[in-house]
């Protein structure tokens, strides 16, 4: 095989690649770092990578720090795993129907969608919070479910019309032919094939959820059992002084769950990225 690129260009591309995981990575590094130094020589100066007495301390004393932390992580990722299956739900057969389906006021609501996604949730906390008021969910954990399944919709329409639109309509029309309804060759022609994508808008959905529900849980939930982990990372700063080793150690913990379900579900995600590389 010959290769199309020249040493020189090879040198730049890895390069690239090279400063481009540097600045993504670099923000963990420091917080691994920042969680094993004392307290003491967080903010030393001359800045040293390495200090004396560093140690994985902060690793238990958060525990006792925050004793609720384990059962934030859980919130956050319970809280998370309702809203991706709620907008699932809603999500897989609205992108269907936008996909497939010509009818009237089809652009304006994908446009509609689009601007959804302009707006911030801290745009509409007070509407929502009389909405929640009146129907009775706050202090629940429907309260943070609700709101971050209805931003989530918009994004994953989009995200999965674009996938759905590659698929070749010969294969509906086939299962037609042998009889088959619409929502049979949806569940078992159309969804198979799909699943790529749909694994790629459930990671979206719920890394979104899993991370942005700081605000929704703060405006809404005054029960400390059912705040999810944004919010308990918060009881870390005090009123004179933050850990910031102990903030570090539980932020790191934190996203092992997400980091977690990227690991197993990383072969969909590539083989729904690359979807577009197909030949028509």
């Amino acid at each position: 095989m010959i290769n199309k690129y020249r040493w020189w260009e090879l040198v730049l591309i890895y390069a690239g690649i090279a400063v481009f995981l540097t600045f993504i990575l670099s923000p963990f590094v420091e917080a691994f770092i920042v969680s094993l130094r004392p307290i003491t020589s967080i903010f030393s100066i001359p800045y040293s990578f390495f200090t004396e007495g560093m140690s994985f301390d902060a690793y238990f004393t958060m525990w006792s720090s925050v004793p609720l932390l384990l059962r934030y992580m859980f919130n956050s990722f319970f809280i998370a795993t309702v809203v991706t299956l709620i907008a699932l739900m809603a999500v897989i057969p609205s992108a269907y129907a936008f996909a497939r389906f010509e009818f009237k006021g089809r652009d304006g609501l994908l446009t509609a969608f689009l601007a959804i996604n302009m707006v911030s949730g801290a745009v509409l906390i007070i509407p929502l919070y009389r909405v929640l008021q009146q129907l009775g969910m706050l202090n629940t954990y429907f309260a943070m479910i609700i709101p971050g399944a209805a931003f989530s919709v918009p994004t994953g329409i989009w995200l999965l019309r674009s996938y759905l639109m590659k698929i070749p309509k010969e294969l509906e029309e086939a299962a037609w032919v042998d009889g088959a309804s619409r929502l049979y060759t949806l569940r078992r022609v159309i969804l198979p094939i799909a699943m790529p994508g749909i694994i790629v808008v459930a990671i979206a959905t719920f890394i979104g959820a899993y991370a942005q529900q700081f605000l929704f849980a703060l405006t809404f939930n005054s029960v400390n059992e059912l705040h999810p982990l944004p919010v308990g990372l918060f009881q870390f700063f005090g009123r004179q002084t933050v850990v910031w080793n102990e903030l570090m150690a539980a932020s790191l913990v934190g996203i092992l769950p997400v980091l977690t379900v990227y690991i197993f579900l990383q072969r969909y995600i590539i083989a729904g990225l690359t979807a577009g590389a197909v030949k028509e």
